[in-house]
């Protein structure tokens, strides 16, 4: 009876590990995935990009590796994006507002109709963020700081033209008040000069705020509620600030990719981004993981723009 049962087990312990694993463990392609990300190692980008791989190769026998090609706010990879092969082995990591708004610049070489994103997977909630050294203790003192001295309080963001760049726009017209836009290529000089306090803060997101809470003092996020690794700190809404936004980002592949394969990709970004290992990790550093595939992103470009037009306005 017992040799029964152990032999019992071990046959089970065969079909888990060879039917069974085997059942999950299909790449969606037979050959490696390049996923380019235009920014720098260590932004909310990257992080992401790195974690999808993770899950990729573990959970589903498919080879990732995350390639970190910066330049000119991610503009440089961006114009690029349609000269990758079409084979199904590149994707390229966007974000929104940026690329809806930096073909508004003089010498960006892209339109926002060239970059063909086949799906979106998270938001990163703005936050307004100071040293941990600052005098500035609540959003009341900073906006009562910026009131007394017009143009004088600088907030850091990365790059021209992004949410960053967008969301301190909008904070100036919400709040009254007029404070300088600094923006910097990556996140990591961003912290720098901003823990350095060589700027009086800086309009980042919500898993910066987390990831160097205790290094800096964030004042508000763009949340509909409070965030659980922030308990203390209110959102916009509760300061009267009619204000839930940050940066969209998701994947693109080259426009001549064939249809089938986009579908294909965006299928299994939308299982990665699915994976519950994935989105607690995710949503314990404060992204909002969000679920757009490639044939909803047509209604979604159209919701977006508008509202990212509009704040370029006040640039």
């Amino acid at each position: 009876m017992n040799k029964t049962i152990g032999i019992f087990n071990q046959l089970a312990l065969i079909f888990f590990v060879f039917g069974f694993g085997g059942a999950h463990a299909q790449p969606i392609i037979d050959k490696q995935i390049q996923y380019i990300i235009p920014f720098p190692a260590g932004g909310e980008s990257d992080i992401v990009a790195r974690i999808q791989a993770d899950i990729a190769i573990k959970k589903y026998n498919q080879p990732m590796i995350v390639i970190n090609r910066s330049g000119a706010g991610g503009a440089m990879v961006w114009s690029q994006l349609n000269t990758y092969p079409a084979d199904g082995t590149n994707i390229i990591g966007v974000n929104i507002p940026h690329t809806i708004l930096q073909p508004l610049q003089e010498g960006i070489q892209y339109k926002t109709a060239d970059i063909n994103a086949i799906y979106y997977y998270h938001f990163t909630p703005d936050a307004l963020m100071v040293s941990a050294d600052s005098p500035y203790k609540t959003f009341q003192d900073f906006v009562a700081a910026a009131k007394k001295n017009p143009g004088k309080l600088t907030l850091a963001g990365s790059a021209q033209f992004s949410a960053n760049h967008m969301a301190t726009e909008r904070f100036n017209k919400l709040a009254g008040i007029k404070v300088e836009y600094v923006p910097f290529k990556g996140t990591g000089d961003l912290v720098s000069s901003l823990i350095g306090m060589h700027v009086s803060g800086a309009m980042g997101y919500l898993p910066l705020a987390i990831q160097q809470k205790g290094k800096v003092r964030t004042l508000a996020i763009a949340t509909e509620k409070r965030h659980p690794a922030l308990p203390d700190v209110p959102t916009f809404k509760e300061l009267g600030l009619n204000w839930v936004d940050g940066a969209y980002r998701g994947v693109a592949m080259p426009k001549s990719t064939p249809l089938a394969l986009q579908e294909k990709m965006s299928d299994f970004i939308g299982k990665l981004n699915a994976d519950p290992e994935a989105k607690k990790r995710l949503e314990d550093m404060g992204f909002v993981v969000v679920d757009i595939p490639v044939n909803k992103i047509p209604a979604f470009m159209k919701e977006k723009t508008p509202l990212a037009m509009e704040d370029a306005k006040n640039a």
